[in-house]
């Protein structure tokens, strides 16, 4: 099926790589995540309708931080949640199109930057059947995570290019802010948006008609399947 034309708006340059978020932008964990993370906060007492749409794309140390409860540990609670998230993996699924996607793309030429602990990283690509790509920065490669560009400067870094040379993949706020900060460009994913997002960024709902081109040069850009 082919993707409304109004939903679609990419990018005309070229780049030398691609820089993916994990969930929302290759894999929707939304539901496992908002089942944890729910219980945690009906437990602390927090308005949990209001607090989850807090949450997504940080690490989870830093939402809970951020909070700034008292009598909570940051460190222990947020070790709490991952082990319940790692055990939790029902309804994680790929984004439409996106196995197809990575799998075209050089794998020199792309990474996974994710807020996420490599533990839950590897869970849930695994229950999405989406393969380890070689590269990944995760929550312990950084000191302070989304939207701090940190982890999109190391994953440019670790591609060997600079992050102005690279499309950064994104679903959401803190996402984009740190490809922003990280003088990246920027795509926006919107399979997961339950509300559109206002973004002056090139966007997609998803990867279905979707392909990477790889020019002569080896650059790579985004382009419509023919």
């Amino acid at each position: 099926m082919a993707l409304p034309d109004a939903e679609i708006s990419l990018p005309e340059k070229t780049y030398a790589a691609f820089l993916f978020d994990m969930d929302g932008t290759i894999l929707n964990s939304i539901a496992s995540a908002e089942r944890v993370w729910g219980r945690w906060a009906a437990k602390m007492g927090l308005d949990v309708e209001k607090f989850l749409p807090t949450m997504h794309g940080k690490r989870g140390i830093d939402t809970i931080g951020a909070l700034n409860l008292p009598g909570v540990d940051p460190v222990i609670e947020a070790e709490g949640i991952l082990r319940g998230e790692i055990e939790d993996v029902e309804g994680v699924v790929p984004i439409p199109g996106a196995v197809e996607f990575l799998s075209a793309l050089p794998p020199e030429r792309w990474a996974i930057v994710t807020s996420s602990p490599i533990e839950l990283a590897k869970v849930r690509l695994a229950a999405a059947g989406i393969p380890l790509p070689r590269y990944m920065v995760t929550a312990e490669d950084v000191t302070v995570g989304k939207p701090n560009p940190q982890g999109y400067i190391l994953g440019s870094e670790r591609l060997g290019f600079s992050p102005s040379d690279v499309l950064v993949f994104e679903d959401v706020p803190a996402g984009i802010q740190a490809g922003e900060a990280a003088g990246a460009d920027v795509m926006v994913i919107t399979a997961t948006h339950s509300h559109p997002i206002a973004t002056e960024h090139s966007k997609i709902p998803g990867y279905l008609d979707l392909v990477p081109h790889i020019g002569e040069d080896g650059r790579l850009a985004v382009r419509l399947r023919a």
